[in-house]
């Protein structure tokens, strides 16, 4: 009976784990953490490393379970999202949202009371845009949700910048750029591929709206203006050699991808895209990090 008790309760939590969407929010956390050792020219303050990571990370996890409880109906007829805990009936309506609630609450508490509260009040507004404007309002009404709603997807950096500092710094704002002009080729080589999910759930999705042409052409101009994007930190001296290096060669990748989806599309093309585009923020995040701390001099 005790070993019965203890694969329920084991279960039940790999079912609220479900709903944080570890794999997003790994993403998130790893580039708030890289926008805290940015910030300074040392190390975090190891109340920021722990509390901020710990804080930023809660929330993050909190607003992808608000996310699934407003879209459990679209999430039900989409085959990658169907086998959440929602749409199978293995949560209810109230616990998803008691469990946002708390994990949401806790983690603004550790930031306000270990961090600071600038990015306490910088979090809750990131939760609010994503869970609320981006999923309730943006998400259902317009082919640029993504667009518009990836400024909350962009804020990470400028968490972590804020949890080091107190303060939010252009260079800061640099990365929110990054990953702000990131989101819609990303996204976009996700929507092409699962078009007809979107279509089925009612989502006016670029490729839905405006076909698979106009959004193959913008996905490839939006590469563009990230590719020019992420070049702009060397500029201001938070990028130096290695950074440089780094950005030329994961952008030409990423261009040299969006460039072959538009001249021959293919749904194994897009998928290989899309899956390139994590790989390319990872990397491109890590480089700066190494640059941070290893610098070339000229």
């Amino acid at each position: 009976m005790e070993s019965l008790m203890i694969a329920g309760a084991a279960c039940r939590c790999q079912q609220f784990l479900a709903l944080c969407k570890l794999r997003v929010v790994s993403l998130i956390v790893f580039t708030a953490v890289i926008g805290m050792f940015l910030a300074v020219p040392g190390w975090p303050a190891w109340n920021v490393l722990w509390a901020g990571t710990l804080g930023i990370a809660l929330v993050a996890g909190a607003a992808a379970a608000f996310n699934c409880l407003i879209e459990q109906k679209i999430d039900a007829v989409m085959a990658r999202t169907r086998a959440r805990p929602l749409p199978r009936g293995e949560l209810s309506n109230a616990q998803t949202l008691v469990f946002s609630g708390v994990v949401g609450g806790l983690g603004l508490t550790l930031l306000n009371v270990f961090v600071n509260p600038l990015t306490m009040w910088l979090t809750l507004a990131t939760f609010v845009g994503y869970a609320v404007i981006y999923t309730a309002i943006l998400k259902p009404a317009t082919p640029q949700n993504i667009v518009i709603g990836g400024a909350s997807g962009a804020m990470p950096p400028v968490l972590g910048w804020a949890a080091a500092t107190g303060e939010v710094h252009h260079d800061a704002l640099l990365l929110f750029l990054i990953i702000f002009a990131w989101t819609p080729p990303h996204f976009w080589a996700l929507a092409l591929y699962r078009r007809d999910e979107y279509a089925k759930a009612g989502l006016p999705m670029l490729p839905v709206t405006h076909g698979e042409a106009y959004t193959r052409l913008h996905l490839l101009l939006y590469t563009l203006l990230l590719f020019a994007v992420s070049l702009l930190p060397v500029g201001t001296g938070m990028g130096g050699w290695i950074y440089l290096l780094g950005a030329i060669v994961l952008g030409g990748g990423f261009l040299l991808y969006s460039w072959r989806l538009y001249r021959r599309y293919s749904d194994a093309l897009a998928k290989e895209t899309f899956r390139f585009s994590i790989w390319y923020l990872s990397a491109l995040f890590a480089i700066m990090l190494v640059d941070h701390y290893w610098p070339i001099p000229v």
